[in-house]
């Protein structure tokens, strides 16, 4: 199974067909679910809020005036567009997506809203089109879990970030391991299950990568928020993945972490 294809598929068709679909819930449901509140959800372009992610990451990032933000995995440009309002003209946001469909509806959604402060890379997390050390903050809403080299990608985290900058990032771990069957299914990757790490894999490769102050800041079941409606519960939808999720099987965390140096935030 070739997963970016796979992930770079999916994403692509709900770039182009409007929203996700998360427990059968609209995608204003969803981000009501998952953190955002009516002030998120009016400060944005009607089609940047696409139903999808597991957290609200720019409510735990404490973004600060004239930061360089990025977000990894940007999508429609929803996390971006929030940053941009906090960091202000003299701030800088960047979203890295790799799919075509999700930078074009992005830019387009810049256009819309005046977001001049923000711009849409295409580039993989692995290999961030990024400069050294040039990063006050990157954050990233349940899209880490779907990038097959984790190493590598938390190397690179670590790469960009100036010494003291910080990561705020939502995203999907296990709790214990797989089924066979759910591991290698495709769907179920797309969906962020498959793709999942163990937690405390996790938290030690963020560590392994050389950043510090690595800490949970938040915690769900997300079970309930990834299969809570028939078509999630059935296989072959291009939403669902497998017949069930056990509770306690994945969880959604709010993660935080810095790259030594600098002032801590």
């Amino acid at each position: 199974m070739d997963v970016k294809e796979v992930v770079r598929e999916h994403y692509g068709r709900i770039a182009v067909g409007g929203t996700g679909c998360c427990g059968g819930m609209s995608a204003e449901q969803v981000a009501r679910e998952i953190g955002y509140g009516d002030r998120d959800l009016e400060a944005v372009p009607d089609g940047a809020n696409l139903g999808l992610g597991c957290g609200n990451p720019t409510a735990i990032a404490a973004l600060q005036t004239g930061e360089t933000v990025v977000d990894l995995g940007s999508g429609a440009g929803l996390d971006c567009f929030l940053a941009a309002r906090r960091v202000g003209e003299a701030g800088r946001v960047i979203g890295v997506d790799m799919t075509d469909e999700m930078l074009e509806r992005a830019r387009e959604n810049a256009a819309r809203g005046g977001f001049l402060n923000v711009e849409f890379r295409k580039g993989e997390i692995e290999a961030l089109p990024l400069e050294d050390a040039s990063v006050d903050v990157i954050i990233s809403n349940c899209v880490l879990n779907l990038v097959p080299d984790k190493r590598r990608a938390f190397a690179e985290i670590a790469r960009v970030l100036k010494p003291g900058g910080r990561i705020a990032v939502s995203d999907i771990v296990l709790e214990r391991p797989l089924p066979p069957g759910l591991a290698e299914d495709a769907t179920a990757y797309a969906a962020c299950i498959g793709g999942a790490i163990l937690r405390g894999d996790y938290l030690r490769m963020l560590e392994e990568a050389g950043l510090t102050d690595v800490q949970v800041t938040a915690e769900a079941d997300a079970a309930g928020l990834l299969l809570d409606s028939p078509d999630m519960k059935n296989s072959g939808t291009e939403c669902g993945c497998v017949a069930s999720v056990p509770a306690g099987l994945v969880s959604s965390l709010h993660v935080a972490a810095r790259r030594p140096g600098g002032s801590p935030a």
